[in-house]
């Protein structure tokens, strides 16, 4: 009899430890709720879209013919197929002709949520940054908005779903609607991760060194710049805000306001997929996730991270991969 009561309490507390949910895990999940919030289920700007809008967004953006030599699509270079990250991992990218960018290639994946488009925000919304690489003469060098227009009315199998995708338009193929109907298909390219399932209540998506660097993500400050839904995205932030970053040659979002206060300055880059987004910075000069988290902690908060710690964090980082690209 005393044996069977000396155990069941043990038997209890064990479970208890193995199943119950800890309470410094229950403090963490309800600090990242606050902090950075779920991804909506839909993007600004999709309510007007229609299935036929996005399957003629798909098709363009895979199209090389939307180049001047028929070799580049958008997915060139913000790939998407073969579980990419809607990048194409190279420092900068090559472009129709050959020519070499001098930034590199942000992720098309959630961007839609972002505050503005390209590292320096020159784009407004997703619509008007569709429409700048085919005419830019580094990336897809078509030469005209009509010449894009020409070229695709005479592709037997567009005219016929431009005017599905646009009804009621006496004209439907335009450069608008081509970047309309692109804009379209990116707003479908939410992401889902294990984050989101420890936000929604699984305790157990996270295992114990992931927790750690999500603890260490945001009691180092990291969450200064990187906050919101999309850990980023959402502001503009000098890079080497405390200790100056090596290349002063791109003066960022400078050449954009053409104020001295801007120069440097960038959109803080979303961290959701950042695990399959290398090399990472708007040169591409960093190669690893480890080095980045090193490096961001130095330039920007002056904190000289341990090598522990900055694994730990990249741990954690890897677990906003969209699970359908693992």
């Amino acid at each position: 009899m005393m044996k069977k009561v000396f155990w069941a309490p043990l038997a209890t507390a064990i479970l208890l430890a193995a199943c119950g949910p800890n309470q410094k895990t229950l403090e963490l999940q309800a600090k990242a709720k606050s902090t950075f919030g779920k991804l909506p289920a839909k993007m600004p700007g999709s309510e007007k879209d229609t299935p036929e809008m996005v399957e003629l967004g798909r098709k363009l953006y895979f199209d090389v013919r939307l180049s001047i030599n028929d070799t580049q699509s958008c997915n060139s270079c913000h790939l998407l197929d073969n579980k990419k990250g809607g990048v194409d991992n190279k420092t900068t990218s090559t472009g129709a002709k050959g020519d070499i960018g001098d930034r590199n290639a942000p992720t098309v994946l959630n961007a839609g949520f972002h505050l503005a488009q390209f590292w320096d925000g020159r784009a407004k919304d997703l619509v008007e940054q569709a429409k700048g690489p085919i005419l830019n003469p580094v990336e897809m060098a078509m030469p005209s908005e009509k010449a894009v227009v020409d070229k695709l009315s005479k592709i037997e199998e567009y005219p016929p779903l431009f005017a599905k995708a646009f009804p009621g338009q006496k004209n439907p193929l335009t450069y608008q609607n081509i970047a309309e109907a692109i804009a379209a298909f990116e707003r479908t390219l939410i992401t889902r991760d294990r984050f989101d399932d420890f936000m929604d209540g699984n305790l157990t998506a996270l295992n114990t060194e992931e927790l750690e660097g999500l603890e260490l993500f945001l009691n180092t400050g990291c969450i200064q710049c990187h906050n919101g839904a999309l850990l980023g995205g959402n502001s503009y932030r000098k890079t080497g805000q405390i200790n100056a970053y090596e290349n002063t040659k791109d003066l960022g979002r400078f050449n954009v306001t053409k104020n001295d206060a801007d120069k440097y300055v960038f959109k803080v880059p979303s961290l959701r997929n950042v695990a399959l987004t290398s090399p990472y910075f708007h040169d591409g000069q960093v190669k690893t996730l480890e080095e980045a988290v090193t490096k961001m902690a130095y330039l920007q908060l002056n904190v000289q991270l341990e090598e522990s710690k900055a694994r730990k964090i990249a741990k954690f980082l890897n677990t906003l991969t969209d699970k359908e690209r693992l």
